[in-house]
């Protein structure tokens, strides 16, 4: 079981001192890396007035540069709103100048601002993002070739140098729907659960990603993003922790995104309510069995943590690093032992 931070990097309501939040998202990956964390992926958006950073690979390159082992990646980068063959060529140079420790971590898109800031029609971001997918891999393959699609036209390309990973950075799709997860099947390394969802609908969504795996004849590797909080007691990580949740969750409750859809009408908007089969949250002994109950329900290799908030802000960067420094203490060691 390895574990990973997934920083949502913005300061509600103006985004202002950006410049401090990446100081300590860069911070809050170092200590990640000593406390026996694996990796760190941050994600994008456009024009939220949030300060939502926007150029995820950026911000992992500045993580790179300060970590000497911790894996650096996307989750995700929005594919349709990027020219493949720019998008590839960035990805080969961090994976170069990180030796090789880059994850590209993809997907389709949901918020229509991000789509009207470049100009592209949401209703071609499948297109985009299939033909997309296809012009990365054989960028990364360092042959020459050409491509003839709806929305991409390429003749005799062949990018280098090669990356640094033989065959290019391993390529994971997120998806919250049954369909995004049979093309995570299909086409990618990996498959990366939405952190808002219950087990229940995680569990399914694996399941149809490993069944197009097994069809496609391609290896399984399945990731969870959750929702997380660990600390001394429940009462303390529900004090320190639910409010930038629910934060978050305001948000997808009000935008009827799918995984709340599910959820009965009139159920009241608490952390009571949502928190069970969702969240892992608590001292660390809970931490610990509910990771062994979200790998054994979704084969779950990898979980992403998803600490700080973007609709919040929050937590405070002292709780993180608190919070990180008491996962790998009393959390990573037990559920390694187990895997192992």
């Amino acid at each position: 079981m390895k574990f990973g931070l997934y920083s949502s990097i913005a300061n509600p309501p103006r985004g202002e001192h950006i410049d401090r939040c990446i100081d300590e998202v860069i911070a809050e990956a170092q200590l990640a890396e000593s406390c026996g964390f694996d990796s760190c992926f941050f994600g994008e958006h456009h024009q939220d007035t949030d300060g939502f950073l926007p150029s995820p690979l950026i911000v992992a390159t500045a993580v790179a540069a300060r970590t000497r082992t911790l894996r650096v990646g996307t989750s995700v980068i929005l594919l349709p709103l990027h020219h493949p063959v720019h998008l590839a060529e960035d990805a080969i140079t961090l994976d170069l100048v990180s030796r090789g420790r880059l994850v590209i971590g993809v997907g389709i898109g949901y918020q229509p601002a991000d789509f009207r800031a470049f100009s592209v029609p949401m209703d071609e971001r499948l297109a985009r993002f299939e033909e997309s997918v296809e012009i990365l891999r054989l960028c990364w393959a360092g042959e020459p070739f050409s491509f003839r699609g709806k929305h991409y036209d390429l003749e005799d390309v062949r990018i280098m140098p090669r990356p640094y990973q033989k065959s290019g950075p391993p390529l994971w799709i997120g998806a919250s729907v049954a369909a995004a997860a049979r093309r995570a099947g299909r086409i990618a390394d990996g498959f990366v659960g939405t952190p808002s969802t219950s087990m229940a609908n995680a569990t399914a969504l694996a399941t149809v990603y490993k069944d197009a795996a097994r069809e496609a004849g391609r290896p399984a590797h399945v990731v969870q993003m959750r929702d997380a909080w660990v600390a001394r007691t429940r009462a303390e990580a529900e004090a320190v922790y639910g409010p930038h949740v629910m934060a978050a969750y305001k948000y997808y409750w009000d935008n009827k995104l799918a995984e709340f859809r599910s959820i009965p009408a009139g159920t009241p908007f608490t952390l009571e309510n949502l928190a069970p089969d969702r969240l892992v949250l608590g001292e660390p002994e809970t931490c610990v069995r509910e990771f062994h109950r979200w790998q054994k329900a979704t084969g779950a290799e990898t979980f992403l943590l998803r600490f700080r908030h973007a609709h919040s802000g929050g937590p405070p960067h002292e709780k993180i690093m608190e919070a990180i420094k008491l996962f790998g203490e009393r959390v990573i060691p037990h559920c390694r032992e187990v895997a192992e």
